[in-house]
């Protein structure tokens, strides 16, 4: 097949998590990606561990696939030679420095687009571009502090997600608005910048938690593993293990609550609003019913109700499950150094491709500068 963004240069001036895992979305549809670091050291994530394995970093393997590492010192007049003549031949360009960073550096947004007036220019930043702290660093577990997530996360204290979830949802919305702005261009011929930043990825999926406060007025709470506004609908114990369950609907209230020995229509329970109401009784209640049997008992004799149910999988479980290799979640790459390695895949499929993704072939993550003499060779060719 043919790689969907195989016409797309994108320039990666980015490190850590937000920017490089959007250079990593466009990489994994068919961009070519190249990775401009700084000699000394590169991308600061390729020192973030343990674990180390042949000296790569877990972290830097995570979000770098699909990309070529090009060594710069943009501070030099050889390294700002050589952006400039990069963003030349560019489609995108991806930066996450803090706001002003680029400017001082020889390379506003004006003189961006007076090199290139078609690139489409993505800017990742901790808390936005302007207002009255648009200029502070941002890192995620900061992000989600201040952007409500940590107050609805836990049980008892205010909880960071397991995953990075700021930055990754940056990365996201950045490659989603690129795209945009990339079908634009193909309309008018001119790019355009395209910002978003992880207190923005944040708010943005506040949902419903977020309308709760500013149509109900209400507060948000933690709920712990249970569903703030649907019961019952969460984790629950078992004789030997926990389980999850989400019934969602009326319907499906009143073929669960026999299973469990309740009666759908007891006073307490007769609608979702009561159930969320006396949510402490019917948790108690489920899971004293939970505690005769196994966890496999029940998510068998739940699936022959359609009750949509399922275990609680460790990373170990997830990659070993069949679903999830029948989807192509895991790609097979060859690394100079650590040879054949898997990693997490695109969390896309194409009709004429079985594996995740858009390209015939993935790349593994780049040791630093590797491509150095093959970037420059290509600029060289007009």
């Amino acid at each position: 097949m043919q790689n969907l963004l195989s016409d797309v240069v994108v320039v990666d001036l980015t490190r850590a998590l937000a920017g490089p895992h959007a250079a990593m979305m466009l990489g994994d549809l068919g961009a070519r990606v190249i990775k401009v670091e700084t000699p000394a050291g590169g991308d600061d994530s390729r020192g973030w561990g343990p674990p180390f394995v042949g000296g790569e970093s877990t972290y830097f393997l995570s979000a770098n696939r699909n990309k070529e590492s090009v060594t710069a010192d943009l501070k030099s007049a050889e390294g700002k030679d050589f952006l400039t003549r990069l963003v030349g031949k560019a489609d995108v360009l991806i930066e996450n420095f803090r706001p002003g960073v680029l400017d001082r550096l020889g390379f506003s947004v004006e003189r961006l687009h007076a090199l290139n007036p078609a690139l489409v220019i993505l800017s990742i930043t901790g808390f936005g571009h302007d207002g009255p702290e648009g200029g502070r660093a941002g890192y995620d577990q900061i992000a989600q502090g201040e952007g409500g997530l940590m107050s609805i996360t836990g049980a008892s204290e205010p909880t960071k997600t397991g995953m990075p979830i700021a930055d990754l949802l940056a990365g996201m919305y950045g490659a989603y608005g690129a795209l945009a702005a990339l079908h634009e261009r193909a309309i008018t011929g001119r790019g355009r910048v395209v910002r978003t930043s992880l207190l923005a990825s944040v708010v943005g999926v506040h949902a419903f938690h977020g309308t709760k406060w500013t149509v109900a007025g209400q507060l948000p709470e933690r709920v712990g593993n249970h569903h703030a506004q649907i019961a019952p609908y969460g984790m629950y114990s078992t004789q030997d293990d926990s389980i999850q369950v989400a019934v969602g609907s009326e319907g499906q209230w009143r073929t669960f609550a026999p299973i469990v020995g309740l009666d759908p229509d007891d006073g307490r329970f007769a609608s979702n609003a009561e159930r969320v109401a006396h949510r402490d009784e019917l948790t108690a209640a489920i899971e004293a019913a939970f505690a005769a049997e196994p966890a496999d008992v029940w998510l068998q004799r739940l699936a022959e109700a359609g009750i949509p149910a399922g275990k609680v999988r460790d990373f170990q479980q997830v990659y070993e499950w069949e679903q999830t290799r029948s989807q192509g979640l895991l790609v097979d790459v060859e690394h100079p150094e650590l040879g054949k390695i898997q990693l997490p895949g695109p969390p896309l499929r194409f009709d004429d491709n079985p594996y995740a993704g858009a390209r015939e072939s993935n790349l593994p993550p780049p040791r630093l500068g590797e491509h150095n003499d093959a970037v420059r060779a290509w600029l060289d060719e007009d």
